[in-house]
């Protein structure tokens, strides 16, 4: 069966307009929050460690808004041994950073004003998700935002009831010339292929795991209105071309074998444009502070669906043995 609308409504239990919510809603802004505690839900990945090691540091500077990590609660995946492997290790290097372990996400509720809600088990996301919503803290999703795009549409459908934000993205979004491309600095862009390593979790989708980050490169620098893809898959390579509403095509390639890298090339009105090289989780979390501040989210629902529902739909297409298979339209 082709991936289409009727099968996401089937399959996600949700028709978006008929659940009292739409992606077209004004921004959630849910009034000032003052607060600069700075809570971690996951140490099964180094994205934990290496953001506390940025919010915490002395110099850490104004862009990052005086947030600081001063609690954590560690699970995370019990189920995926390259993760909770981690968990002792991490857990030990942010206490040396200053950040207290609690026992459960209640009491990180109870300590701190705003999360990251960082497990690297995306399986686990839309749980762990709905206490913080509900609780009115504004949330970061890190990637994947859940290992199903009908996850994803439930917290988002929450966000929106409890007038709290949230947003998720890959930090692959902020690399420098990705920003110049879609601010407009090289014109129009026709085009653009993306890449990534594309390593496979059992636990996920194929290219929820690690793939995203090529997924969300190309779809950053295209914008939403893909319709349509098709996915060739080996043991070492994906490829899946996307089709534009407005006639344009991207690519993405995940990477298995051989040297692997993060970046893309823009086809655009002044020039062939590298979209690399990667820069380091620093731009983000700048963005993730201000949003933080403002409450306004610097990726907006629509998209991040597109991204998760292109992933989705590659997965289709691969097991149609790379038929055209069509996206949800949101």
């Amino acid at each position: 069966m082709a991936y289409n609308r009727r099968t996401f409504i089937k399959t996600s239990a949700l028709a978006v307009t008929g659940a009292g919510f739409s992606f077209n809603l004004p921004e959630i802004v849910s009034g000032t929050q003052n607060g600069k505690r700075v809570g971690i839900i996951g140490l099964d990945t180094s994205h934990s460690t290496a953001f506390t090691r940025e919010f915490n540091q002395a110099d850490a500077g104004p862009e990052l808004g005086g947030y600081r990590v001063v609690a954590a609660y560690p699970y995370g995946s019990r189920e995926i041994e390259s993760s909770y492997s981690r968990i002792p290790e991490y857990t030990e290097v942010v206490k040396n950073l200053g950040v207290r372990i609690v026992d459960s996400i209640e009491e990180l509720l109870k300590e701190t004003d705003v999360i990251l809600l960082n497990t690297n088990d995306g399986r686990l996301h839309l749980g762990q998700a709905l206490p913080v919503i509900r609780a009115g803290k504004r949330m970061f999703i890190d990637k994947p935002m859940t290992a199903s795009l009908k996850d994803a549409v439930k917290i988002f459908e929450e966000a929106a009831l409890a007038n709290t934000p949230v947003f998720s993205c890959s930090s692959l979004r902020y690399m420098e010339n990705v920003q110049k491309a879609v601010q407009g600095e090289y014109g129009k862009i026709f085009g653009a292929t993306a890449w990534s390593p594309a390593v496979l979790e059992k636990t996920h989708p194929d290219l929820f795991w690690y793939g995203i980050h090529g997924v969300e490169t190309l779809i950053t620098a295209m914008g939403t209105g893909c319709k349509s893809l098709t996915r060739h898959f080996t043991e070492g390579t994906d490829v899946v071309t996307g089709f534009w509403e407005d006639g344009r095509i991207g690519t993405f390639r995940g990477i298995r074998e051989g040297k692997s890298d993060y970046g893309g090339v823009a086809f655009t009105e002044k020039a062939v444009v590298n979209l690399g090289p990667y820069q380091g989780y620093k731009p983000m979390l700048v963005e993730i502070a201000r949003f933080f501040d403002t409450g306004i989210t610097p990726v907006k629902p629509k998209e991040t669906l597109e991204i998760l529902a292109f992933m989705e739909a590659a997965d289709s297409s691969r097991q149609q043995n790379g038929a055209r298979c069509v996206l949800p339209s949101f």
